[in-house]
């Protein structure tokens, strides 16, 4: 049995889940979610719960029962409390500052990077214009628009400028060598 699948999903107050067959709709104060799922697993709401069981132990089953699982509770998680992700920018003269809800970047181009967010994301700019804060209900979302800004200059391995997540490590390489009369 998958020990993450068979774990129950606790339902905090101010979520509506509604389950129809293989889909699920969450909503809550941050917003609202929905996903269906293949039929080979089974969604239960009982007593303030949510349960996930598969019908049998093939490996697709076996997979999807545990995948099933942690999307259903991110989706809890994202519409009771939000998700967010932090990325700095380290060089000079790169910043990031609001224009409005879009986010503009400055860093090293001949013009800055103008990023729009999705629906349901927002962005914030923190300490001194070099920590971009990214917030929003869908985690999959807020993950993805993350990847999309840090690949607009990723940290290179030389200086380590660039865009990266908080805690990244960047694996710095030694210059070139002198050469040697």
């Amino acid at each position: 049995m998958s020990r993450i699948g068979r774990l129950p999903v606790e339902i905090p107050a101010g979520v509506n889940v509604e389950v129809k067959g293989t889909s699920i709709h969450v909503k809550g104060p941050k917003g609202e979610l929905s996903h269906t799922f293949p039929p080979v697993v089974e969604i239960k709401v009982a007593d303030g719960q949510i349960n996930v069981e598969r019908q049998s132990e093939e490996k697709f089953h076996r997979s999807m029962h545990g995948t099933a699982r942690s999307v259903i509770q991110n989706m809890v998680t994202g519409v009771s409390e939000g998700f967010e992700k932090f990325l700095e920018i380290q060089g000079v003269g790169y910043r990031a500052e609001m224009k409005g809800k879009n986010l503009e970047i400055s860093v090293g181009y001949s013009h800055p990077v103008e990023v729009e967010p999705p629906q349901g994301i927002e962005f914030e700019v923190l300490e001194r214009n070099n920590v971009i804060r990214i917030f929003g209900y869908d985690k999959q979302a807020v993950g993805q628009i993350a990847a999309v800004i840090r690949k607009i200059r990723p940290p290179e391995p030389y200086k380590g400028k660039g865009i990266r997540y908080r805690g990244e490590y960047v694996r710095r390489k030694a210059g070139k060598a002198g050469k040697a009369i």
